[in-house]
């Protein structure tokens, strides 16, 4: 059996040491790059590989581009086969976030063709809430080949540009609604929101134990915030396309499939002052 959404703390526990299976380190603090890495030598779980959001799940900045660009998918590609992720591999992402910054490796894994990749409900918390262990060794793996079979999943700043006239998609932000409105902005040195974008904060995916909702619900209020559009007519976004595949986790729970992403998000969109924006505000800082 594999997982391609979540997976609980008791299967995880249930394969620690199941040589197909691979577990990856993902926390990371927006505010601290290094907090992340900091934490995974402090206590990890066994056998968890550490990847950065920066260095490994993002690729250069160049000041256009946004604050998270992509990672060329044959660079990525050759790190997880280094820590012997091939096509048969079942991978679990987890963090200390709700799954805001593992969610990133599922979406990027799953862009590269590779579904057998879950996120860890309630992540490191829930984990040690039922009293699981962690380690500070180092694993070991030998590597391994993982193929590339790239999905066209990606919309560019110019089909956002042309969709304000077209309207040929769905727009939905998932930053929290005082950024959405322009208000506390401190990441970016403009705030707002793209024109005709919807507001699906992240954080609304998760139960008061920072697990996912049920799949019931999730889709229910989809539904609603879609008000008749379908899936496939769906492109989400964020500050700089990391919290946007929660959404898109959220929304495959849901059993809602064929949304995509604007990974530039909003760091990309404000950088040329050319775009139109709504809300817009001057950032009191940005990072």
């Amino acid at each position: 059996m594999s997982f391609s959404t979540l997976v609980s703390a008791a299967v995880l526990a249930g394969h620690l040491d199941d040589p197909g299976w691979r577990v990856f380190d993902c926390r990371h603090l927006l505010t601290d790059p290094d907090a992340g890495s900091r934490a995974y030598a402090a206590a990890h779980l066994p056998g968890a590989c550490f990847l950065h959001l920066d260095r490994d799940l993002s690729g250069p900045m160049n000041g256009r581009n946004g604050r998270h660009p992509l990672p060329d998918p044959l660079l990525l590609a050759d790190r997880l086969g280094a820590a012997g992720v091939s096509a048969e591999t079942q991978v679990v992402a987890y963090d200390d976030a709700g799954g805001a910054f593992a969610s990133r490796l599922w979406w990027l894994l799953r862009w590269l063709g590779h579904d057998r990749v879950a996120v860890l409900d309630g992540g490191i918390d829930r984990w040690l809430a039922e009293g699981r262990p962690l380690v500070t060794d180092l694993p070991g793996f030998v590597p391994t080949v993982l193929e590339v079979d790239l999905r066209d999943w990606v919309v560019s700043s110019e089909a956002v540009r042309r969709n304000l006239d077209e309207q040929c998609f769905c727009l939905i932000d998932a930053r929290s609604p005082d950024r959405f409105r322009g208000e506390n902005e401190t990441l970016d040195p403009v705030g707002g929101h793209i024109p005709g974008a919807r507001n699906r904060f992240f954080r609304d995916n998760l139960d008061a134990d920072g697990c996912f909702r049920p799949a019931s619900e999730l889709r229910r209020e989809f539904l609603a915030l879609l008000a008749g559009g379908e899936p496939e007519q769906v492109v989400m976004s964020c500050g700089s396309g990391v919290t946007a595949c929660h959404n898109l986790l959220a929304m495959a729970i849901a059993g809602l499939h064929g949304a995509r992403l604007y990974a530039g998000s909003w760091s990309e969109w404000c950088s040329d002052p050319a775009r139109p924006l709504a809300c817009p505000t001057t950032a009191a800082s940005g990072q």
